[in-house]
């Protein structure tokens, strides 16, 4: 594993996205992963470690969050600002085409750039995103995004996240371990998230909706594994089952798992690794 920063631009100036890598560097196969809204790449640890024999895999910290820069105009965190940094992330591998994974948010980039002419995506997961977000989920999230409450430990951080983060039944070790990379200690010794309180402006400047990705979702032409919490409040049941009616969609849910699955055990990684490789 190791780190680096890819330049990027916005319309304050530069910023730096922050990049974990695992694998051979020359390796030509590569797999962009891409985390959630108030997540960060190093979500992927895991994962990254079990495909690094077969791929070179890259975890972006998508800006605003983890060790990337925080952006100066707070109105550039949106998706084509998001898009637009990740194609430089592409690019800096020197692929020209690549699979991709992404949770949540990740998903969104990833079904945006894939829905475009010539795209770099030729394999792609989705991992507990649909084609159409329901109000009530985006109001749930909406509860605690861009919030940056302190605490008095790495425990009581865990134990809030495990209240809004119905990842599944994952272990202490595993709470803790996905928790330490989105904090950091403050001078007064107390612990805060790592993310920019102010990529939850969009839930709070303007009414929240429906969200309706299906332009994007019907352009997507490659193959797609399409993963689901069971539990998900996020993509429904229905628009599940609707978007493996599509050619060269495979779908997978999780049992006793919200929004979303984490790929922290054997079978799910082994699921993502079957579709990724083809086999």
């Amino acid at each position: 594993m190791h780190n680096y920063f890819v330049p990027c631009q916005s319309s304050a100036g530069s910023h730096r996205v922050h990049v974990t890598e695992w694998g051979d560097a020359a390796n030509p196969n590569v797999l962009i992963c891409v985390h959630g809204l108030t997540r960060c790449g190093r979500d992927f640890d895991v994962m990254a470690e079990a495909l690094a024999d077969r791929y070179r895999v890259v975890c972006p910290d998508v800006v605003g969050r983890g060790e990337s820069d925080w952006l100066v105009n707070k109105a550039d965190y949106t998706y084509p600002q998001y898009v637009s940094d990740m194609v430089r992330v592409i690019a800096k591998t020197g692929q020209k085409s690549v699979h991709w994974l992404g949770t949540s948010m990740g998903g969104i980039i990833g079904m945006v750039l894939a829905a475009q002419p010539n795209t770099p995506i030729t394999r792609m997961v989705l991992n507990d995103l649909g084609s159409f977000i329901p109000k009530a989920s985006l109001e749930r999230i909406g509860m605690y995004v861009g919030v940056s409450p302190l605490f008095r430990s790495v425990d009581e951080v865990v134990e809030a996240m495990r209240l809004v983060s119905p990842f599944g039944p994952l272990t202490d070790d595993q709470w803790h371990t996905l928790t330490l990379p989105l904090i950091k200690k403050t001078s007064s010794g107390m612990w805060q998230f790592r993310y920019d309180p102010a990529i939850g402006d969009s839930f709070r400047q303007q009414p929240i909706e429906d969200v309706d990705l299906s332009e994007f979702w019907d352009a997507v032409q490659c193959p797609v594994l399409l993963t689901r919490g069971a539990e998900s409040d996020l993509l429904l049941a229905s628009t599940f089952e609707h978007m493996c009616t599509k050619p060269n969609v495979t779908g997978v849910t999780f049992a006793a798992t919200g929004h979303a699955p984490m790929f922290q055990d054997a079978y799910s990684i082994a699921v993502v690794r079957k579709f990724l490789l083809g086999t």
